[in-house]
């Protein structure tokens, strides 16, 4: 089975649950990455330009607990502000290795770090990061591994899928490792609420668009209009739902499967995960880490965590 139909396979069987679902890796064809990054500039959306301010407050803290000639991998690689302030900042910096699963995202990303940062090797490899994959041979043997996970991607994990994706950290990182991690905190539910449902319609077509991509990349039949955003907190699991809601009954084709969907039946597109400090450092220690410093806002909004 080749890559396209794999994945066909698993948007299949998510929209066969009883619970319908689609992966949030859907969301990213060129236009919604486009979306996302409008998304991070909107006022509502906080979590972009506060942990970039966290991470341009305490860089210089943030490098001295790194140390020199570390070996940097980046889950979910990306040429944000955010990576390129540490790349900065870093002490003698042996080695950039940028993590991800699409290969012409990853390559595009390379060639920029590259062209910023020429005198920095990078080591880009192509791998699903919630698996345990092979680290490349730099030219200078780093002292340690840090493994980077900014932008509180854990929270798109449910627990059980985020406490895994800490255990492969611990092992990426190995012996004397550290792992940097943006994580999103819990807080009032309406700044929560707000900032997945900005005033200016920006999420919604983010979150529409996926379906677009699946009509135009798997030859589904989706009919975009005949669907609404939803995106509502859920206290009791402290994370935001976010959801597609059919308007009416219909059938969707694709990959010679027909699939019914109801009136008001949802498909679940993300989840987002709030956490406590205490609850995060529960997690980390289970996998084998052990919080050394946290930094956030001073409203506590975010938190970076080494």
């Amino acid at each position: 089975m080749n890559a396209r139909d794999a994945e066909l396979a698993e948007i299949l069987a998510g929209l066969k649950k009883p619970r319908k679902e689609i992966s949030p890796k859907y969301f990213y064809d060129e236009r919604g990455s486009q979306l996302f990054d409008a998304i991070t500039h909107l006022p509502e959306y906080y979590p972009t330009e506060t942990e970039f301010g966290i991470m341009h407050d305490n860089v210089d803290e943030i490098a001295d607990l790194v140390g020199p000639q570390a070996s940097l991998i980046e889950y979910g690689s990306g040429s944000s502000r955010k990576t390129r302030v540490l790349l900065e900042h870093l002490h003698d910096l042996a080695v950039y290795v940028p993590v991800d699963i699409s290969e012409d995202h990853l390559i595009t990303t390379a060639r920029k770090v590259r062209s910023e940062f020429p005198d920095l090797e990078v080591l880009p490899v192509v791998a699903d990061f919630t698996q345990p994959f092979a680290l490349p041979d730099p030219t200078v043997m780093p002292q340690r591994n840090v493994v980077y996970f900014p932008g509180s991607t854990i929270g798109n994990f449910t627990h059980d899928e985020a406490q895994g994706l800490l255990d492969v950290m611990y092992e990426e990182a190995g012996a004397d490792g550290a792992m940097l991690i943006g994580v999103d905190l819990q807080k009032d539910p309406a700044i929560i609420e707000r900032a997945y449902n900005d005033s200016a319609g920006v999420t919604a077509e983010f979150n529409l668009n996926m379906l677009s991509h699946l009509n135009r990349e798997f030859d589904f039949d989706f009919d975009v209009d005949a669907f609404t955003h939803s995106a509502v907190y859920d206290e009791d699991e402290g994370r935001m739902v976010i959801e597609l809601v059919s308007e009416r009954e219909q059938e969707v084709s694709g990959g010679g499967d027909t699939i019914a969907i109801a009136d008001g039946e949802s498909i679940l597109t993300e989840y987002s995960h709030k956490y406590t400090l205490d609850g995060f450092a529960d997690m980390a220690q289970e996998a084998g880490f052990a919080v050394r410093k946290v930094w956030t806002d001073a409203d506590r909004l975010f938190s970076v965590q080494y």
